[in-house]
């Protein structure tokens, strides 16, 4: 399914752009930062198990088990960002 991606914070400046159009067989949020991380480079260091992150879909907080849908939007940023 096609989704968008988008990066916020400490996680754009390593992934070098502020989001992305993609395509992926995740079912939930979970499983798409283990897919994005198993993809390698910088999402591997951005999204990596080991750094604390939050997630939103659909501009909503979610946790892991969240589903996905087509044409959701999914944003990735660190616990606390400044304004």
């Amino acid at each position: 399914m096609q989704i968008t991606l988008k990066f916020f914070a400490s996680i754009r400046e390593t992934m070098g752009m502020s989001g992305q159009a993609y395509e992926t067989h995740a079912q939930t949020l979970g499983q798409l930062r283990d897919e994005l991380v198993q993809a390698g480079g910088p999402a591997a260091q951005a999204l990596g198990r080991e750094r604390v992150l939050r997630m939103a879909l659909n501009q909503t907080l979610c946790q892991e088990d969240a589903a996905l849908s087509p044409g959701a939007e999914v944003a990735f940023f660190p616990p606390v960002t400044g304004g």
